[in-house]
C-alpha cells in the first residue's frame, strides 16, 4: 500500500505541482489548501506523513498552528515545513513546534524526495519486530528502542522522532563527542547545522522541563555534543 502524505500549501501553482512529483514517486498525496481543511481531514484519518507551509491563506503563522494540532492527535507522525521563510526564528519556531525537519522552498525535488524517504526509514525502523536488547540505561536515563520511548527519572519525555534518535545516539556511547554529521547520520536526516542544534535545545528543554537540574548534554565547542551522567 503506498505511503500516504497530505500536503497543506495554499499557493494552488505549488500545491499542485508538488502533489504532481510525488505522486510519481508512488506515494498517495492528498493536498489542502488551508488550515481548516487539513484539520478536518487529519481529525478524521492521519497521514503517514504532512507537509506544511508556514503561511496558509490569511493566516501567518497558521502552518505553526496545524503542527501544534497535529502533535496532539500523535507525538510520533513525521511532520515537515516546506516553506519560503528561511530566518532561524521560524526554523527554531517550527522545529520546537514539533516538526521533525524544515525546509525552504528552494530545495530542489531529488534532495526533497530523499529526505521524504529518509523520515519513511526512521518509521519503518519503529516498526521492526521487537529486538533482545531494547533497553538502553544510562543512570537516570532509559531509552526503549521498541516503544520508542525515552525516560528521564522514569517520566517519560515527549521526544519526536529526530529527537529520539539524537538522544539515543548520544546516549549509546556516554563521554564520546558526536559530531553534526555523527547526529544527521545516527538519526537518518540531512540538515544543516543550525538545525541540529534548535533539536539539542528542543532536547535539553524538554529533559529540564522534567528535571531543572538535568544538564547531561555538553556542547564541545567546534566538535559536537557529548552525553555526561
Amino acid at each position: 500500500m503506498p505511503k500516504r502524505i497530505a500536503i497543506v500549501e495554499d499557493e494552488a501553482a505549488i500545491r499542485e505541482n508538488y502533489t504532481d512529483v510525488l505522486t510519481k514517486q508512488g506515494y498517495q498525496v492528498s493536498a489542502y489548501a488551508n488550515r481548516e481543511s487539513a484539520s478536518n481531514a487529519f481529525n478524521t484519518r492521519l497521514p503517514d506523513l504532512a507537509i506544511i507551509d508556514i503561511g496558509l491563506e490569511d493566516e501567518i503563522d497558521g502552518g505553526f498552528a496545524l503542527c501544534q494540532h497535529l502533535r496532539t492527535l500523535s507525538p510520533t507522525l513525521p511532520i515537515m515545513f516546506l516553506t519560503a521563510r528561511d530566518n532561524d526564528f521560524d526554523t527554531v519556531c517550527g522545529l520546537r513546534m514539533g516538526a521533525d525537519d524544515y525546509l525552504t522552498k528552494d530545495i530542489s525535488f531529488p534532495h526533497l524526495i530523499a529526505r521524504i524517504a529518509a523520515l519513511f526509514r526512521r518509521l519503518e525502523a519503529m516498526e521492526q519486530p521487537p529486538q533482545q536488547h531494547a533497553l538502553l540505561e544510562q543512570g537516570s536515563l532509559t531509552i526503549d528502542t521498541n516503544r520508542m520511548e525515552v525516560r528521564w527519572q522514569n517520566t517519560l519525555i515527549d521526544v519526536t522522532v529526530t529527537e529520539f534518535w539524537m538522544v539515543y545516539a548520544l546516549a549509546k556511547h556516554v563521554g564520546h563527542v558526536k559530531s553534526r554529521d555523527d547526529l544527521m547520520a545516527e538519526s537518518k536526516i540531512v540538515v544543516d547545522d543550525s538545525t541540529i542544534t534548535s533539536h539539542i535545545k528542543r532536547i535539553r528543554k524538554k529533559f529540564i522541563a522534567v528535571d531543572s537540574q538535568f544538564d547531561c548534554i555538553d556542547t564541545v565547542y567546534g566538535m559536537g555534543y557529548r552525553w555526561n551522567v
